[in-house]
């Protein structure tokens, strides 16, 4: 039985997985198979008769012609990349096999879609991206920003956050607008809300179009429950310290476990980053500060000194060190344990910390005796009204269990440049002040 090839031919181009088409030479589409709906979202019928530039993406549409003009000058291509638009908007990528026809004056193109390929390959860029930004950031703020420029790319048609979270204030704080990492935006939290949801649980969570549920997202439109969204709680130690968000408007948006997938590494690398970076914090607040108490050591508080000296050489003006010792500080170790003294150190310090001035330090220089730096003093008086208020300060009963205690201190005071020009002669004259002052409360 012989068989009609070429009454078949069209239906084997049908047939074909791949699109084919034909475009005239004034770059009108002639033909079109039937593979193309599902890789576009037109019918043959909606595309035949038209330009066929016009489905390409506008990033692409000019060396996408040039192409064009190449082929139709006899350069066949067999791998000519770009992106078309599908009809819901989104971009697809497609790998190219063309050729001209001079006697029928068509050009001939298979098409072949690889977008599947080409955004594993930006998937793996943007990881190892995230991975250094993660290495080499500061602090969250710049691995924000390093991130949400990072993923603008990737995600060009969706929203993207990157927030921090302050449970304190119930707020996100993220990058937005300017993309270099200078505007930040603050947003309160909406009640019942996905995010305020995700915060809580410390879960991603997929909120999908609900108008009755307030505050999807975090912009306007979302709030209004227009969107699809996702979003991937940034987690430390049960602590959560930010969220990572994708939402889109689009009809025809949906998102995967790739998608989730590639949230939850950022969100990772985040938690990586925030617990480096309390760990150094830690590390460095541990070198300058009293393990007990929290106040300023004996090693920062002569840096201080120092610094306070120069400035005041530079201004003319003076300071002042006062240096405090408790008053029967060893029989309360002696009668009630080192547990209860160590709580009495912590009051002191405490209490000291509330009658002085931001601007002043107030330091543990070891067992009870406790310095501090008085900044802008300017006569002899205002010294002494610091002693006064201090003194009356210590001299409140103070609870410990069941007890009440009186707690006195003994305070010397040492001001430059009257008593002295540097640190070792403030630090000895205040001293040396102090024990004439506790000599003289023994007496």
């Amino acid at each position: 039985m012989s068989v009609d090839l070429a009454s078949l031919s069209p239906k084997l181009v049908h047939l074909l997985l791949d699109p084919v088409f034909v475009v005239d030479e004034d770059g009108l589409i002639v033909f079109v198979s039937d593979a193309c709906e599902p890789l576009l979202g037109y019918s043959p019928k909606e595309m035949v008769g038209t330009p066929i530039a016009g489905y390409v993406h506008p990033e692409d549409r000019e060396r996408t012609l040039n192409a064009a003009g190449r082929v139709m000058e006899g350069q066949p291509h067999i791998d000519f990349e770009n992106r078309y638009l599908h009809k819901d908007g989104r971009a697809v990528h497609i790998l190219w096999s063309a050729r001209w026809y001079e006697a029928e004056r068509v050009r001939i193109a298979v098409a072949r879609d690889v977008t599947s390929l080409r955004e594993a390959d930006q998937k793996r860029d943007i990881l190892y991206r995230v991975s250094q930004a993660a290495h080499s950031a500061e602090d969250a703020r710049s691995l924000c920003e390093a991130i949400d420029h990072i993923l603008s790319e990737f995600l060009a048609t969706d929203r993207l956050y990157v927030a921090l979270y302050d449970d304190d204030q119930g707020t996100l704080s993220y990058p937005r607008a300017s993309r270099d990492g200078s505007d930040w935006v603050d947003m309160p939290l909406v009640e019942d809300s996905a995010v305020t949801d995700a915060l809580a649980s410390g879960q991603a969570l997929l909120a999908t179009r609900d108008r009755s549920r307030p505050g999807v997202g975090l912009n306007r439109i979302a709030r209004s429950g227009d969107c699809v969204w996702l979003g991937v709680p940034v987690v430390s130690r049960d602590q959560v310290f930010g969220i990572v968000i994708i939402e889109s408007q689009s009809p025809a948006a949906h998102y995967s476990t790739d998608d989730l997938d590639l949230l939850q590494f950022i969100a990772t690398q985040m938690a990586a980053v925030m617990e480096r970076k309390q760990a150094e914090d830690n590390l460095r607040f541990l070198a300058h500060h009293d393990p007990l108490t929290g106040l300023t050591n004996r090693t920062l508080f002569y840096d201080r000194l120092e610094t306070a000296l120069r400035m005041a050489r530079r201004s003319g003006e003076k300071l002042a060190l006062l240096y405090l010792d408790l008053n029967g500080f060893k029989q309360i170790n002696d009668k009630m344990g080192h547990d209860a003294g160590d709580q009495v150190l912590c009051e002191v310090a405490g209490r000291l910390m509330a009658c002085t001035r931001e601007s002043d330090t107030v330091a543990r220089m070891g067992g009870d005796e406790f310095t501090v730096l008085l900044t802008g003093v300017h006569d002899a008086n205002a010294v002494e009204a610091q002693v006064d208020k201090i003194c009356a300060a210590m001299a409140a009963p103070m609870r410990l269990g069941d007890d009440i205690l009186a707690i006195s201190t003994s305070i010397g005071s040492a001001v430059f440049p009257d008593d002295g020009d540097d640190a070792v002669q403030l630090l000895r004259g205040a001293d040396a002040s102090m024990y004439v002052v506790k000599r003289a409360s023994a007496g």
